[in-house]
């Protein structure tokens, strides 16, 4: 009698484990509900405002996407849902990090609600900061899911700060500095990005991961400015079937990813 209680129990129990994730937990991008959040659905997005929130300017928001879709050469597939808090805690419960902003590849945007007060307060710009996850949203959904396992996390960053033209804005180092910066030595191999070995290349620089955002943001703006944006988006795109790098890079580019790489320091420190 009692296992069979255990039998009925155990699911019962993962049930409502589930079900609190989903709800108020690290699930909740996923979740097809979402309590205490206002609903705005429009044209080219779904808004979600959390109870409590100042934010009324949810509008303006749908215009984004087609200045991102123009960018990318691409379209959504599907409307993105985007989250905007006014709770700390319940973002943090939810988001699983203190970043200002986090995207899913479900379709999926959380707004924090120090992001939201900072916008508020002309810190940071709203559009770019959205326009940067909106970015990773829109090749998120026209890639398979061993492409978005596999798709080079630098150069999904690298895109994001490039066509939301976040060089030299709050606190990323414009191109210039970027340069001035390689220049001194302070170059980081974009490969190395999230692998064991990115603790390994010493940098002297103030901030280091705005510096390796706006580094690979470079690099993106250099292989536009010498092999045009129809080989760029070739390259962008391929990658989204074919995993296999540096295989597409050499076949859109006619180079080695690593003479590419030399290449471009050496014409920065020209």
């Amino acid at each position: 009698m009692k296992r069979k209680y255990i039998y009925i129990a155990i699911p019962i129990a993962v049930f409502f484990v589930l079900l609190y994730l989903f709800l108020f937990g690290g699930l909740f991008p996923f979740s097809p509900v979402a309590f205490g959040f206002q609903k705005y659905e429009q044209e080219n997005t779904i808004i979600y405002i959390q109870n409590g929130s100042t934010f009324q300017d949810y509008q303006v928001i749908d215009f984004y996407l087609e200045s991102v879709e123009v960018s990318h050469h691409l379209k959504f597939s599907e409307k993105p849902k985007i989250f905007i808090f006014s709770d700390e805690n319940s973002y943090l419960k939810r988001a699983r990090t203190n970043a200002r902003f986090i995207a899913y590849p479900d379709r999926s945007l959380m707004a924090s609600p120090w992001a939201i007060d900072e916008s508020q307060e002309g810190i940071i710009s709203l559009e770019i900061y959205l326009k940067h996850e909106l970015s990773h949203i829109l090749l998120n959904q026209n890639m398979g899911l061993i492409a978005d396992i596999r798709y080079p996390k630098w150069l999904m960053e690298g895109i994001a700060m490039y066509t939301a033209e976040q060089m030299g804005t709050s606190i990323y180092p414009s191109k210039s500095q970027v340069y001035e910066l390689i220049r001194e030595g302070n170059y980081f191999p974009p490969q190395f990005y999230k692998t064991n070995q990115e603790e390994d290349i010493q940098l002297n620089v103030e901030n280091r991961i705005t510096f390796l955002y706006s580094e690979f943001a470079c690099i993106v703006d250099y292989l536009i400015e010498r092999y045009g944006e129809e080989k760029f988006h070739q390259y962008m795109t391929g990658l989204c079937t074919n995993t296999n790098h540096d295989e597409v890079f050499k076949q859109v580019f006619q180079i080695d990813f690593a003479d590419f790489q030399n290449k471009f320091v050496e014409y920065i420190r020209r």
